[in-house]
């Protein structure tokens, strides 16, 4: 399970729209586009059609905002999550996803690290008064 982005409140595992929004800092518009690409597993509804989310919805959404944040293309959360509803005879699959994808990460961040130390140079010509 991903840890969760924000403390839940205690003792509560229903949640609506706003209060997934509000928590998670997702749009509710986002949280329903999720939802319609397959992204979300099924969301329960109330007897009026209100979304209830569950603290399990909660822990998927810190998983996908941590995968959006590496810079995951949807359709691979959406590959991913596919996975994840096929049950275990999928681990295989989701494993060699996932380690394509650290490796992936990993290469942004040498990359990352590259340019910060480029940044760091050009401040310090600018700190020692303009000598490079």
């Amino acid at each position: 399970m991903a840890t969760p982005i924000h403390p839940r409140p205690a003792g509560q595992d229903r949640y609506t729209i706003s209060e997934v929004a509000e928590h998670t800092g997702l749009s509710a518009h986002t949280l329903r586009w999720y939802e319609r690409i397959g992204l979300m597993p099924h969301v329960d509804r109330t007897h009026t059609g209100q979304r209830r989310f569950t603290n399990r919805d909660l822990d998927w959404l810190s998983l996908v905002t941590k995968l959006r944040l590496t810079g995951m293309p949807v359709a691979d959360m959406v590959r991913y999550a596919e996975m994840v509803r096929a049950g275990t005879g999928t681990f295989a699959e989701r494993r060699d996803l996932l380690t394509a994808h650290r490796e992936d990460v990993r290469q942004r961040i040498a990359e990352l690290q590259s340019t910060l130390d480029v940044l760091d140079y050009k401040i310090g010509i600018y700190t020692d008064g303009g000598r490079p």
